[in-house]
């Protein structure tokens, strides 16, 4: 009886739907339904208005996101077609307001038109069957690119990417990625990554942009603004800040470990990434499944509620990540039962719980609580608001469908110039005795190495499934690096070998030899490793075909720095990270001098296994000079041209400065070599004496200068004095961030220039 009475409101409101607008006698056309319906009123008042018309049942029906496997084939982890039976179990009957795929959750065919008639089907299905016809909002991973459908445009993975230092690019790629997922009704992108790379054994390094906060930050805000520009006739996309805060630096190395992290480092150096992304706009955050000191980051009302919000001023949605509310439970056991799990994470500040397998379970919780008092209804009520802003700000209430017939055209092979770029503006030239470029008029090249023509090793993780491309998967079209080799020289004899013997014998009569050297695709814990290295068998190869006295260039096709051990006196090495699906051909632009290679690290190269943590900005210790010091493989910010560049000595506007000013620089940059380039420049500060221990420089601003041959100009970079905020304070790291006054440099590559603040 109930569930007719709701069909018939349904349609009674959709009528009004249909009637929403009528016209006066003067003409002009004014609203007759509910207001919330009326798209021309403020958001704030549609919102104001549809809550209050709302149930308890349809309120906390807004606050849990179902994985897509709920509502088809098995109505659990088999795939085949939705099923009315699944859908009405999380849609209808406990009214779930947002679904996801997750890794490798995909229609069958995995095609852009079968998205978008996949996700239009469950929208309807849902809007049909809601009273008031709220609108569902479709989430998926589309870390770079649409990477959960096999024939969308593969972007390079972030750690690439931020080998680029370049944000305008990282603009024009989340752009490309919000308009592939928006065509397949696809409107939330959990992605950027804001984690900092500090630890090389954990499984995300890949998913992360740098080390460094200030290089973190710009890059992940600028693919917030590209994702979140444009509606091409759709709803618009929400972006995620993942994952806050504190997750990547686990006190062992493996995913989803506790953390100990001192205020003062999570204030000054975890948080700032994602102050970047808060202040470009970012519509949603996802919370950190990993404990920071001794609390569960979905139990911690410090960070989701004094931190996110009330010092950091986020206004969005705040989301839990995969089952984690239930982790409260039966992981971290700091909770009895999920019930009472549910209310420390809402009370804490979640405001959607990713519940994969149970929906009604969670919604039952919450109405159990709301009963109770254990939650109240206004904590209710504010999450709600925030889930009901952001689907009108998005427009899913006058655009909840796509049109199937146009996915296939935006998706498919779409951007692949800008992927070929982006690929080749990660790869850094880390070293290069004269071998490199390589000539186009070789006679026969040999290229090797277990990443040579993989596509899984080249693509990563995250690429059609969570672990990569599923075994019996069709691959993602993908230019391998032998592929891309052969393509740039086509009148070479270009060798496959396979082995080391095959390796050895044709280098016998080669002009050069490429090894291209790769880890196995994974994601998460399964990612993890103790050793971050290269393996024997690996630098085996690479001694094998240097030993033939031939020239012999090495690329790294991996998601972390590994460590090298004798593959770090190759004469010439290349690292290419997880660069995607136009990897090959990028790789053999900078091979072959197409492009003259512009990246520079995004992390510091280690030497050895133990070193880590290991990051450029560590502070120093007592025994300066000794094992304490910062000595690595090659060092944050390297990357070698095949041109040279000088830049004078840092010229500051003002030597003196407030400590809610700026603080300009000016700096004559020179090519001094024989062909065009480009140029990473960082500005970093120094602080002479400091009350608290502070890096002995810090990353506040850089540029890229691209630069033809004999070229000279004069470059102007800035940034705000708050970017020299530390907490101040004892050991307990109870205070604020705040800027000392006194004495600072900033340093410019060699050169130097004091300022002080007042």
């Amino acid at each position: 009886m109930w569930r007719s009475r709701k069909r018939t409101a349904a349609a009674a409101l959709a009528t009004l739907a249909l009637l929403a607008t009528g016209a006066h006698a003067s003409g002009v056309a004014e609203p007759r339904g509910p207001h919330y319906q009326d798209a021309r009123a403020p958001v704030e008042r549609r919102v104001d208005d549809l809550l209050r018309r709302m149930t308890p049942e349809e309120k906390v029906g807004q606050m849990t996101q179902i994985r897509l496997g709920k509502l088809r084939g098995d109505c659990e982890w088999t795939p085949g077609p939705l099923r009315e039976d699944c859908m009405k179990a999380v849609l209808d009957d406990a009214e779930v307001g947002s679904v996801l795929s997750g890794g490798g959750d995909t229609p069958n065919p995995n095609t852009p038109r079968a998205w978008a008639e996949m996700t239009n089907e469950i929208q309807r299905y849902a809007m049909d069957r809601s009273r008031l016809r709220i609108p569902l909002i479709y989430g998926a991973d589309g870390v770079h690119g649409h990477s959960n459908v096999v024939t969308a445009t593969m972007f390079p993975h972030q750690i690439g990417l931020g080998a680029t230092w370049h944000p305008e690019l990282m603009e024009d790629l989340g752009r490309s990625t919000g308009r592939a997922m928006r065509a397949t009704g696809v409107f939330w992108n959990f992605a950027p990554v804001s984690d900092l790379a500090r630890d090389t054994r954990w499984g995300r390094y890949y998913e992360t942009y740098s080390e460094d906060p200030v290089l973190a930050g710009a890059l992940a805000a600028a693919n917030v603004r590209g994702q979140q520009d444009g509606a091409d006739g759709t709803a618009k996309l929400a972006a995620t800040a993942k994952h806050f805060a504190g997750y990547s630096q686990p006190f062992n190395g493996h995913d989803r470990a506790p953390a100990q992290l001192p205020i003062r480092y999570l204030q000054d150096t975890v948080l700032p990434p994602f102050q970047a992304q808060f202040d470009a706009g970012v519509r949603t955050v996802m919370i950190n499944s990993g404990a920071v000191n001794g609390v569960p980051a979905h139990a911690s009302p410090y960070l989701l509620t004094e931190q996110l919000r009330e010092r950091m001023g986020f206004r969005g949605v705040a989301i839990s990540d995969w089952a984690d509310i239930q982790y409260l439970v039966d992981r971290y056991h700091v909770a009895a039962d999920y019930q009472e799990a549910i209310a420390m994470a809402v009370n804490a500040g979640v405001d959607m719980a990713m519940e994969p397998s149970n929906a009604a379970e969670f919604t039952r919780g919450l109405l159990a609580n709301l009963r109770s008092g254990a939650i109240s209804g206004k904590r209710i009520d504010q999450a709600v608001r925030r889930i009901l802003t952001l689907k009108f700000e998005l427009g899913l209430f006058e655009k909840p469908f796509v049109d199937p017939a146009r996915a296939d055209a935006i998706v498919n092979g779409a951007d692949r110039p800008l992927a070929r770029q982006a690929a080749a503006e990660s790869v850094v030239l880390l070293r290069n005795e004269g071998v490199l470029p390589l000539s186009t008029g070789a006679r026969k090249l040999v290229v090797t190495g277990d990443a040579a023509d993989s596509v899984p090793r080249q693509l990563g993780g995250w690429t059609v499934g969570w672990q990569g491309v599923p075994a019996g998967s069709p691959l993602p079209p993908t230019t391998t690096v032998l592929q891309g080799v052969r393509a740039a020289v086509p009148t070479a004899n270009v060798v496959s070998a396979p082995t080391r013997a095959d390796a050895v014998a044709q280098a016998a009569d080669s002009d050069a030899v490429v090894v291209v050297l790769g880890e196995d695709p994974g994601a998460e814990g399964e990612a993890d490793t103790e050793s971050p290295a290269l393996t024997a068998e690996q630098q085996g190869l690479v001694d094998a075909v240097r030993a033939t006295g031939k020239p012999v260039v090495v690329v790294l096709l991996t998601g972390r720095p590994q460590v090298l051990g004798t593959v770090a006196d190759a004469p010439a090495l290349l690292a290419g990270w997880l660069p995607g699906s136009e990897g090959g051909s990028a790789i053999a632009d900078v091979l072959f001098g197409a492009v003259n290679p512009s990246g520079r690290l995004p992390v510091s190269w280690p030497k050895t296994v133990g070193d880590q943590p290991f990051t450029y900005d560590q502070p120093r210790g007592a025994n300066v000079g000794e094992s304490s010091d910062y000595d690595p493989a090659f060092a944050f910010g390297h990357g070698l041209s095949y041109t040279d560049f000088t830049t004078s000595a840092p010229v500051l506007k003002s030597t003196d400065v407030r400590r809610d000013g700026r603080v300009e620089v000016s700096v004559t940059v020179t090519n001094t070599g024989a062909r065009d380039g480009t140029l990473v420049l960082p500005v970093y500060v120094h602080q002479p004496v400091s009350k608290v221990l502070t890096p002995d420089r810090r990353l506040v601003a850089f540029t890229r200068v691209a630069l033809k041959a004999g070229e000279q100009r004069a470059v102007q970079v800035s940034f705000d004095v708050k970017r020299l905020a530390v907490t101040a304070g004892d050991m307990d790291d109870t205070g604020r961030p705040e800027v000392a006054k006194g004495g600072y440099e900033v340093l410019v590559g060699d050169g130097r220039a004091g300022f002080a603040v007042r």
